[in-house]
């Protein structure tokens, strides 16, 4: 069920429930969980027939609501594992396929996707609560084995984000990480009109397709570098790595490892980078992130070159930056390769993320 930010409606006096737009089957809508139907059955079928479900396949959907995209998945493929928040709908569920040659076929697990231990699932179809847009992405990135594909409902502008590439305004940290671990497609936009009751927000459908095999990179040191380049996206890399906050953290792991002998792997496990991926989602959760808007000036202090060891550890960091001249670059416009080309730079200089 998508969810939009809308204001809440009290429930109409006198009239029977059924004719309340709010309301299928007798149930009321909680829109303060994202409660907003899929409607429109030409566009339930246009969401089947681009998800490519194979007769085959055990199909994973989140918040299936009354059950109107999870009839045309049952039809498609082999099985459905519903995830279900709310025990009302669950009941509905239960109602709507008990008796059918369906039900067989339906597993409805009730809690929250987001602490749920996920079966095993070939394919996700989803019209899910636009507040868990984030760490659902993430949850399925880290999910082993690795599914075909995720054909995910979210919100136009997070979906934008998911798959802006570099240079377009809503390009940022989310666009960047998404795209490391997945392919992630565009495959069509959807009115506020087709959902009952309607939300104040455009929608889209974006498909996911996760990378086999993952990138040969150290996660934590991936994120690391790309939470400090979109800290302030706009401004050239020269400028973000001259700044005091920037170039104590990074002092303070060189030390650090240092003085241990210790040098991060140049690859996460799958378990390990699983993990990483997961947990990524609960930091990316604002779609108001990377951008320079209400930044605190403190961020914009450049480090004193009074202290020689601090001015011999900046030095080193901007020689890195010109070495694959990057100092005049902005982290709007990198692309995948020039991340990892840069990540590659600053860790065979010594200089770690994480």
């Amino acid at each position: 069920m998508a969810g939009g930010k809308i204001r809440k409606e009290k429930p109409r006096k006198g009239g029977a429930a059924s004719s309340n737009p709010h309301f299928q089957g007798g149930i009321p809508f909680h829109k303060s969980k994202g409660q907003h139907i899929l409607k429109n059955p030409l566009l339930i079928d246009s969401i089947i027939q681009k998800s490519g479900i194979k007769p085959t396949d055990v199909i994973l959907e989140i918040g299936p609501g009354t059950g109107n995209l999870t009839k045309k998945l049952l039809e498609a493929g082999k099985s459905v594992i519903a995830v279900e928040l709310d025990p009302r709908m669950v009941l509905e569920l239960q109602r709507r396929f008990q008796g059918t040659p369906l039900s067989s076929r339906l597993k409805v697990m009730q809690g929250d996707i987001l602490k749920c231990d996920l079966p095993y699932f070939d394919i996700c179809v989803a019209n899910i609560p636009y507040q868990i847009s984030s760490p659902l992405t993430f949850k399925l990135l880290s999910h082993r084995p690795l599914f075909r594909c995720a054909v995910i409902m979210f919100q136009r502008e997070f979906a934008m984000r998911l798959v802006a590439q570099p240079g377009d305004t809503l390009y940022c940290r989310l666009s960047v990480n998404t795209q490391l671990l997945a392919r992630v497609n565009h495959l069509l936009k959807v009115g506020w009109n087709n959902f009952r009751p309607p939300p104040k927000v455009d929608s889209s459908v974006v498909r996911i397709e996760p990378r086999k095999p993952l990138p040969p990179v150290n996660f934590k040191e991936w994120d690391g570098l790309v939470r400090i380049c979109f800290n302030r996206k706009n401004k050239t890399l020269g400028s973000i790595f001259r700044q005091k906050n920037v170039l104590s953290l990074l002092e303070k792991n060189f030390k650090t490892l240092q003085a241990l002998q210790l040098t991060p792997e140049g690859s996460s496990d799958d378990t390990e980078m699983a993990m990483c991926v997961s947990a990524l989602g609960d930091t990316l959760g604002d779609l108001s992130m990377d951008t320079d808007v209400g930044k605190d000036d403190d961020d914009d202090i450049e480090m004193d070159d009074g202290d020689a060891k601090a001015s011999d550890f900046k030095n080193k960091v901007l020689g890195v930056l010109k070495l694959g001249g990057f100092e005049e670059k902005r982290s709007s416009k990198l692309t995948q390769a020039d991340f990892m080309h840069l990540l590659s730079l600053f860790n065979k200089a010594g200089i770690h993320f994480s």
